[in-house]
């Protein structure tokens, strides 16, 4: 049998005893010179879908353990890996991955969806017209009525004219719709709103497209900060980039369930999962690097001013640059 139809049987039916890869001579499932596995079959449909998907979302049975551990208990899970019990757990990196990827789907789902930043009246009428066009400046109203007499005005109560005001609706949404926003929300009008009205449709597919970079750039950044702020602590550069990573994984997933949570208008549960990432990261911090609260508390603050500044910049720039092209 020449060595083409071998492979075929091997790859069909039974372990190899040499390595198809490398060459190297094996006896498990294994290959202990590569990694690859010996016991080999054509792959199927399924396969192909588990490892697409787990390669960009984690999703397999680590996922709802390290989940546990990055809800339930700040900075625990990079003790965990600090101290060398990694292989239960994610990832660092496609932890953060992970739930960016979801928080910047949803994020752009919903404000799509709900036309974050615009209101959106029914029955109002609304018609774009040329500033220069004298002829077309005035809103589509109905047709003006003639003057009422001053009986019937004096007669008119205030709370039933109020009620057909199509200005006071619109006053109405704006208000409601402010009070839905987010603070990330509200962030990112301030960044797109800095732009011309011409450039507002390019400004918002701009941060969609390259915001998630921006974020994920300032990661490196984020780490530096928290090496200044904890000089003398013995800790590596790298431990403060993985406490990093995790923090801002959950400050993604606590976003997404925030999001999430809105259109079910769930009484104080936007508010509690405010609260709860608000109060995580110093937790985490106290935790991992250890200190007063007071220090924490200080450091937390300095932090934060920092990485916010960071990220305004970032994003800003982003924005601008995407908005331009």
């Amino acid at each position: 049998m020449n060595s083409e139809a071998a492979s075929e049987v091997v790859l069909h039916h039974h372990a190899a005893s040499d390595c198809p890869n490398c060459g190297a001579a094996v006896s498990g499932n294994f290959c202990h010179q590569c990694g690859q596995e010996t016991v080999l079959h054509p792959p199927s449909t399924r396969e192909f879908l588990h490892e697409f998907i787990g390669h960009y979302v984690a999703l397999e049975g680590k996922l709802w353990k390290t989940m546990k551990l990055l809800l339930l208990k700040p900075g625990q899970l990079s003790l965990e890996y600090m101290q060398g019990r990694r292989v239960r757990y994610i990832q660092p990196l496609r932890v953060y991955l992970t739930f960016s990827l979801i928080f910047f789907a949803m994020f752009k789902f919903m404000g799509e969806d709900h036309h974050v930043g615009d209101v959106k009246l029914e029955g109002v009428p609304v018609i774009q017209v040329d500033p220069g066009d004298k002829k077309h400046a005035a809103p589509a109203t109905a047709p003006e009525a003639p003057p009422a007499k001053p009986e019937a005005q004096a007669s008119a109560k205030p709370d039933e004219n109020e009620g057909d005001d199509p200005h006071a609706k619109t006053a109405t949404l704006q208000k409601d719709e402010e009070d839905d926003k987010s603070g990330f929300e509200s962030f990112i009008e301030s960044i797109v709103s800095s732009t011309s009205e011409d450039n507002g449709a390019k400004a918002k597919k701009a941060f969609y497209s390259y915001a998630p970079y921006a974020v994920f750039a300032m990661m490196p950044l984020f780490a530096l900060f928290l090496k200044i702020l904890y000089l003398g602590s013995g800790k590596r550069y790298g431990e403060h980039l993985l406490f990093a990573l995790h923090t801002n994984a959950f400050a993604f997933l606590m976003l997404t369930l925030i999001i999430l949570q809105k259109p079910l208008r769930l009484p104080y549960v936007g508010n509690l999962l405010g609260l709860w990432l608000v109060f995580y990261l110093p937790t985490a911090m106290r935790r991992v690097y250890g200190g007063s609260r007071k220090l924490t508390a200080l450091r937390w603050c300095t932090l934060m001013f920092l990485h916010l500044l960071a990220l305004s910049c970032a994003i800003g720039v982003a924005v601008a640059l995407g908005a331009s092209h």
